[in-house]
């Protein structure tokens, strides 16, 4: 009887949609550190093939240090975004392999892990003098054939990696905006666009030619981003849910500046400076466009997560 009484009283405590923006700055932030962390992993294989190791003399160990350093961002920020990290232990305890999140959640950890050694290895291939003094370098010494044996592994991993984001995005209930196809292609050409940017900042001590070819992605990158987002600005007539989500940008407000601010910053004027950068090689404009693109790229990736969250679900 006790129970009986119990299950009658019953309280409702939410019993409408969450308003507002549930995926605020810290998402954009675990997108751009992830496109970061896996970008230069990929523009970083594509000057190894095309250069000389001695062409770009630190490529080797800063490659994965930036990439540690923006893979652990992104690692933080998902794990802040649980509001309950613990949860993240029963993706590999208990893992569902159904999942988008469960998938990501390993590859993320051995593609981090990977990176890791690639990060000690070449750090002590590119310091000789602390290799000499080191015991666990000389180690490192005797495993630099190791570096070449894992890298091919490390670049396959990168591009599932920094894919997956997109594939749960698109698996989001209501959200007409995020649709896997168009999403993937962001993804992927965001990765190529941060990874040149962030390799074109150390490369002062690099040869013409490998800071031409960094020139040469960003500018690719830059225009395809561009390219993606206008088609989706101007042509989203798939469903009225789409529309109504682009019309916070189209109608004006914090929405619309912001998008355009990061279509100029991180698209357009990048572009041309880096086609610019291409016939005469110029160190501080190059570095000045890489800036702007991964200050533009963090706005365009915010507009987007954002303005689908305002429309109301009901």
């Amino acid at each position: 009887m006790d129970s009986a009484i119990h299950a009658t009283q019953a309280v409702v405590t939410l019993d409408v949609a969450l308003p507002g923006i549930i995926w605020g700055w810290m998402i954009t932030l675990n997108m751009w550190a992830k496109s970061v962390g896996t970008g230069v992993i990929l523009v970083g294989a594509f000057l190894l093939y095309r250069h000389k190791k001695d062409e770009m003399p630190n490529l080797r160990w800063l490659m994965p240090l930036i990439s540690f350093i923006f893979l652990n961002i992104f690692l933080l920020s998902t794990l802040t975004d649980l509001h309950q990290p613990y949860r993240m232990i029963n993706i590999f305890l208990h893992p569902h392999w159904t999942s988008a999140i469960t998938v990501g959640a390993w590859m993320a950890s051995l593609f981090t892990a990977l990176v890791t050694v690639l990060m000690v290895i070449g750090f002590f291939d590119a310091h000789p003098d602390v290799r000499r003094n080191c015991a666990l370098a000389k180690t490192a010494r005797a495993n630099s054939g190791l570096y070449e044996k894992i890298f091919p592994f490390v670049v396959f991993l990168a591009i599932p990696v920094t894919l997956y984001t997109a594939i749960i995005m698109a698996e989001s209930s209501a959200r007409e905006l995020w649709q896997a196809p168009a999403e993937v292609m962001q993804m992927m050409w965001a990765a190529l666009l941060a990874g040149s940017a962030a390799l074109i900042l150390i490369s002062g001590s690099w040869s013409k030619e490998a800071r031409r070819d960094l020139a040469l992605v960003l500018a690719i990158a830059t225009f395809f981003s561009f390219l993606m987002y206008m088609g989706e600005y101007f042509f989203s007539f798939k469903s009225s849910e789409a529309e109504a989500t682009l019309a916070y940008v189209h109608a004006g407000g914090e929405y619309n500046v912001e998008f355009w601010f990061g279509m100029v910053l991180g698209f357009i004027v990048p572009f041309f400076l880096a086609v610019s950068n291409m016939k005469s090689d110029n160190k501080t404009l190059l570095r000045f466009a890489a800036i702007l693109a991964l200050i533009g790229l963090y706005m365009a990736k915010d507009v987007w997560l954002k303005i689908p969250q305002m429309l109301p679900l009901s």
